[in-house]
């Protein structure tokens, strides 16, 4: 069973940092990605940041290139979410998700299998 547990969320002010971490069990497929989205009240679920499993490949939304920066340790089973600079706008659930079909691309919702509950950021002017 894949299990994906979020872990790092609060609550700061604008230009704060936080450092998501995501640490998964139970993935028994190897070469997966591992991605952020976020999702606040109202709003569709957005793609955050992704990470293929050499780590040689990443991608960004554009509102946090720049400000984000997403690594994975394999040897941990962990991927990581290091956000600065917040915004208020960066307000949301941040949930992590693993997946390993390649014909979709690291932002697209459809490649990945499993997701996590996911980890409350609130940033306050």
């Amino acid at each position: 069973q894949v299990q994906l547990l979020e872990s790092g969320g609060g609550s700061v002010q604008a230009g704060d940092s936080l450092r998501l971490s995501c640490a998964s069990s139970g993935v028994t497929f190897r070469n997966y990605a591992m991605g952020w989205f976020r999702q606040s009240p109202g709003k569709e679920r957005e793609f955050v940041a992704a990470i293929t499993w050499t780590g040689g490949n990443t991608d960004y939304s554009d509102s946090v290139k720049g400000r984000f920066t997403i690594t994975r340790d394999n040897a941990k089973k962990t991927a990581y979410l290091q956000m600065n600079s917040l915004k208020p706008e960066d307000t949301a659930v941040y949930s992590c998700a693993v997946g390993s079909s390649e014909i979709y691309p690291l932002s697209a919702l459809p490649r990945y299998n499993y997701w996590g509950q996911g980890a409350q950021v609130t940033v306050s002017a």
